[in-house]
């Protein structure tokens, strides 16, 4: 019986040295929001407006940092009785400036705003709805708190003045026109959570180069204030020069301290793990000790994908190496080469719990 298991290992040991020679990339979060406002105009009274509001907001990772609004625009759909009612008055445009009151709440931190715009010069209509065009800049804000933090618009002013064709007055001057929001509508443009954090489902798959095979992943995931990935013991199961069967066990734990940081509304994650080959099999016989390991941390960087919120979740994806093994037995260095070098991937999807 010795005789026989030291034949198969020798063979298994062969079989293993030729199987193992080798062969011959924060974005900003963009906000479309539409609603309606009510105006009063000269001559004609309360008029409901459409307006919609485009901006991209920069959100920082931790409190402290600085909130910052870019692309401001805003259009506003007149309708025809305004139209008509200037054209009364002989305008064939108009032009002048708007101010947005928004509202910034930081944790306990309410900061109303005022945005101030440039309403674009507009040729108008003798008749049907018009589109005016606003834009204008907004300055950076520091938010120092942790906690729900939350942009919601209120009502907005605007100080307009149309003129004739030739460039002249016409008989309003120019007008203050106060507009309030519509009732029944969600005023928030933008809710996040700063320096909060998120929980996660894991389920996906991590791809071993080397060994040609693959092996699915669950566990959990959190980011925010603190990243950590936590992953269920799994197997992969992969062929020795394509015919001989083998399985090896894989548990990836973490190894030391886990970081990451925000970028727009997904992140990066900086992992270090320990990745343990608790059981590796070929033929179905054991062919390595129960302390077969990697010999050193194995760091990854975890990036979210296209489609990834972090209120919801979504696909991340990262690449590691795996270093040579050390505490598998007798075959350690023929299941190093097996398995040891880079190009390995995981590819996850995580929901929100």
């Amino acid at each position: 019986m010795r005789k026989h298991r030291s034949s198969l290992a020798a063979g298994l040991a062969c079989l293993l040295a030729f199987a193992a020679a080798p062969p011959a990339s924060a974005a900003p979060t963009p906000v479309d929001k539409r609603l309606s406002f009510t105006c009063p105009f000269p001559l004609i009274g309360l008029q409901r407006l459409d307006v919609e509001v485009k901006a991209s907001f920069d959100v920082p990772s931790a409190p402290g940092g600085t909130f910052t609004t870019a692309d401001l625009a805003v259009s506003v759909t007149v309708p025809d009785k305004a139209a008509r009612g200037l054209a009364l008055v002989g305008a064939a445009s108009l032009e002048g400036t708007a101010s947005a009151g928004v509202t910034l709440a930081n944790g306990p931190l309410t900061l109303p705003l005022s945005l101030p715009m440039t309403v674009a010069k507009t040729a108008l209509p003798p008749s049907g709805p018009f589109t005016t065009r606003a834009s204008g800049s907004v300055p950076p804000v520091r938010l120092p708190n942790a906690g729900v933090t939350t942009l919601t618009i209120g009502g907005f002013s605007t100080r307009l003045t149309p003129k004739k064709a030739d460039g002249s007055f016409t008989g309003l001057g120019s007008f203050t026109s106060d507009c309030t929001l519509d009732p029944g509508q969600d005023p928030v443009l933008l809710s996040f959570d700063l320096g909060g954090t998120h929980t996660y489902g894991v389920t996906g798959s991590t791809a071993l180069k080397a060994l040609g095979a693959s092996a699915p992943l669950t566990g959990s995931f959190t980011a925010g204030q603190e990243f950590g990935l936590a992953l269920d013991r799994t197997r992969a199961e992969f062929k020795v020069l394509g015919f001989v069967p083998g399985t090896a066990d894989l548990q990836f734990t973490p190894d030391g301290p886990q970081t990451g940081e925000a970028d727009g509304d997904g992140f990066v994650a900086h992992a270090n793990l320990a990745l343990a080959l608790p059981q590796v099999t070929l033929f179905g016989l054991p062919v390595a000790d129960a302390g077969c390991r990697a010999s050193a941390p194995i760091p990854v960087d975890l990036r979210t994908g296209s489609g990834f919120r972090l209120a919801a979740g979504g696909p991340v994806a990262g690449e590691y190496t795996i270093p040579p093994l050390t505490g598998c037995g007798a075959f350690t260095a023929s299941l190093s080469s097996l398995v040891q070098g880079g190009g390995n991937t995981f590819a996850l999807t995580l929901t929100a719990r």
